[in-house]
């Protein structure tokens, strides 16, 4: 009993396959339809929707908050001091 040799390229070898199977292939496929899909209710609709504004308002209040704290050009009108450096 002898087993087959891989190819000197690594890759396997390919068998022939009859072009009158693949060409059967067609007759084989299912005739059952899947069912339609389910369409959502209003409430599940509305939810939705009120799921995305509230990302969408998440999104941007981040914005209009984060904006000014990455604003390079101002600058505070009066240095920081700490209370520890005003005592001395």
């Amino acid at each position: 009993m002898s087993l087959p040799q891989p190819s000197l390229g690594g890759a396997p070898r390919r068998e022939a396959v009859p072009f009158a199977f693949v060409a059967e292939a067609d007759a084989f496929r299912s005739n059952v339809t899947p069912p339609p899909p389910v369409r959502p209710s209003r409430s599940e609709l509305a939810g939705r929707v009120l799921v995305g504004l509230t990302v969408v308002a998440g999104l941007v209040g981040s914005l209009l908050f984060g904006l000014p704290a990455l604003d390079a050009g101002s600058t505070p009108s009066h240095p920081k001091k700490s209370e520890a450096s005003q005592s001395r």
